[in-house]
């Protein structure tokens, strides 16, 4: 997936969880930050940041918060990029050969699931988690507590009980991790929840990205601890 109009900046301060302060050539910016999280970890004081330039004349901020530098490692911070760099990838051939059917934000019992999709004989669902947090060259997820997380965990569960297929992908929105593990200091829920889907049958798969100041692609398989 590709962005247009990046430009760089000097993140400044983080007044509320939508908006950043930026400086972009000698001035500050107002920019909107593509992603809730808390992100504490990333937008500190001098950072470097990549942002897209919108041409909507009515928005109220004109830049959109795309990516950080994070020493060495550049991160993708945009929460909507997994999924449509996941669709990309699957339509592609990423995840299974010869997909007849792709069905993104497919309902399942009272909840949707990312991705439903078809082989000429197989059907899985697919649930994406972006990641963005890094520690010591580890991918961790969550970043914050989230029982919607463990909510989707659990349908995947329910999924394979019904006979098909079940994956939680992680998409790391980085290059240079090692491998991923749940954040258990953080929710040692989502992690005990993600343990048992594996026992389960959930596929469980994290794959780092290709990340430049205007894309991210999805690349490599990393190993997932649990």
């Amino acid at each position: 997936m590709r962005y247009s109009r990046i430009c760089s900046g000097v993140f400044v301060s983080r007044p509320n969880r939508f908006l950043a302060m930026v400086e972009i050539d000698g001035e500050i910016q107002a920019c909107h930050v593509k992603n809730t999280g808390r992100c504490k970890e990333l937008l500190t004081e001098g950072a470097a940041l990549y942002l897209q330039c919108s041409d909507n004349a009515n928005r109220k901020t004109q830049y959109d918060v795309i990516a950080v530098q994070k020493g060495d490692i550049l991160i993708n911070m945009d929460s909507q990029a997994p999924n449509r760099a996941a669709e990309e990838w699957i339509k592609q051939g990423g995840l299974l050969p010869q997909v007849t059917l792709l069905k993104p934000e497919t309902r399942f019992e009272d909840s949707r699931l990312d991705f439903y999709v078809e082989t000429a004989n197989r059907r899985m669902y697919v649930e994406v988690k972006g990641v963005t947090l890094e520690a010591d060259g580890l991918a961790l997820f969550p970043d914050a507590p989230t029982q919607r997380g463990i909510k989707h965990i659990r349908h995947l569960c329910r999924c394979v009980e019904n006979g098909d297929e079940a994956m939680l992908l992680f998409v790391v929105q980085m290059k240079g991790v090692r491998g991923l593990s749940p954040n258990d200091a953080t929710h040692p829920q989502f992690g005990d929840a993600l343990r048992e889907a594996k026992r389960k049958g959930v596929r469980i798969e994290a794959r780092d990205c290709i990340v430049t100041p205007d894309s991210m692609t999805i690349a490599d398989e990393i190993p997932v601890y649990l």
